[in-house]
């Protein structure tokens, strides 16, 4: 192997899925400023939105988690296109 090729920062690091509060410890590089308390042991911080604990593929459950309010913000952005409900039962009983 080539000697000084590996990142000298390489240490344990909590991740914290934010969705359900499930922390895990893994080796990572990430630069955190935030740290956090683990069996009486402080480990730097990274937070994530979603991670194989909350992710509907690995779960097996559809769940929606909304949190920048994206949905909310789609509907606005398109209502405009949106019929309104009398126009669309008159164009079903015209076909």
């Amino acid at each position: 192997m080539k000697k000084d090729i590996h990142p000298a920062n390489y240490r344990v690091v909590a991740f914290k899925d934010m969705s359900n509060e499930e922390v895990f410890l893994t080796k990572s590089t990430a630069d955190t400023k935030e740290t956090l308390e683990v069996d009486g042991v402080e480990y730097p911080l990274v937070k994530m939105e979603i991670s194989r604990t909350s992710h509907p593929f690995y779960t097996g459950k559809s769940k929606l988690i909304d949190t920048a309010g994206r949905i909310d913000k789609f509907k606005n952005k398109y209502a405009k296109f949106k019929k309104p409900a009398k126009q669309e039962e008159e164009a079903k009983d015209s076909e």
